[in-house]
Order: structure tokens, then C-alpha cells, then sequence
């Protein structure tokens, strides 16, 4: 029985990102993710409460996310978040694919909060709920690799 797996909705095509478009993974590393695993995407920001399309938003220095105007959307990513991980917990999901740099699932590397374009370390809010309740995060970029570790 194949084992389920948590993975951005964007990545898997869907046009849920901040500007209403999508960042799909290349048809290669979705039909291998599909053949290993049951796929369950999840858009944490839509699930929160955000509309399509949204103004984009990065995370302060003290951890609020903050749009460039300044209007404070922590309450829907935290709730996004939660869903997240919900279903995480219902699915008996131990592993979520991301989309890298996102403030909701951002692993590693976000934007610092200027709206710069600077990355610095860090993670969304949604990887760093799974990650606090064991829930392995990896981003897209780590895909090919953390694949070829995957026993048939």
C-alpha cells in the first residue's frame, strides 16, 4: 500500500499562488512522486482564508506576516497552518513536499521580510508547525535526491 505524502498545490499545477498562478513540479518528478505515493495538495494560505489572487507577503524579524502595505495576515497563515497539519495528523501523513521561499511553506530559505528579494534562513509557517509535530519537510529543489533514496 502506498503511503501518502503532503505537497504544495502549486507545485502540483493548481493556480493558487499569491499572483494566481502555479509553479508545477516537471512531469518527470510528479509521475515518479504519483507511482511512490498517494498525493494530497494543499494550498495552506487558501485553506486560512486567503483569496486568488492575494497581495504576496513575506514574514518581520518578530514573525508577523505582513503584506508590502503593511496589512497583517498572520491569523490566516497560522489557521492555514493548523489545516495543514490536520490533515497531516488525519492522513497519517509523515512527509510534505513544499514550495521553497513561500511564507507558509518556505523550508530553509524565506524572504526576509523587506521585500527585497533577499533570502535569508528560514522556514513558513506551515513547515515550521509540521516540523514541531514531526512531519519531515522537504522543498522541490530536494526532490531528485530525497527520490532516490526512496525504496521501492
Amino acid at each position: 500500500m502506498k503511503k501518502t505524502i503532503l505537497v504544495s498545490s502549486c507545485l502540483l499545477g493548481c493556480k493558487v499562488r499569491y499572483d494566481k498562478t502555479s509553479k508545477p513540479l516537471p512531469k518527470e518528478q510528479l509521475i515518479a512522486l504519483e507511482e511512490k505515493f498517494n498525493l494530497v495538495g494543499v494550498c495552506p494560505e487558501v485553506l486560512g482564508g486567503l483569496p486568488c489572487p492575494r497581495q504576496p507577503a513575506e514574514i518581520s524579524r518578530d514573525r508577523e506576516v505582513l503584506t508590502q502595505s503593511g496589512q497583517v495576515l498572520s491569523t490566516f497563515f497560522l489557521k492555514g497552518a493548523h489545516e495543514a497539519l490536520n490533515i497531516c495528523k488525519n492522513y497519517g501523513i509523515q512527509l510534505a513536499v513544499l514550495k521553497s521561499k513561500s511564507p507558509s511553506c518556505g523550508f530553509g530559505k524565506i524572504y526576509d521580510g523587506t521585500f527585497s528579494g533577499c533570502l535569508i534562513n528560514g522556514n513558513g509557517i506551515t513547515s515550521d508547525l509540521l516540523l514541531k509535530n514531526g512531519v519531515k519537510v522537504i522543498n522541490e529543489s530536494e526532490l531528485d535526491a530525497w527520490l532516490k533514496t526512496v525504496k521501492e
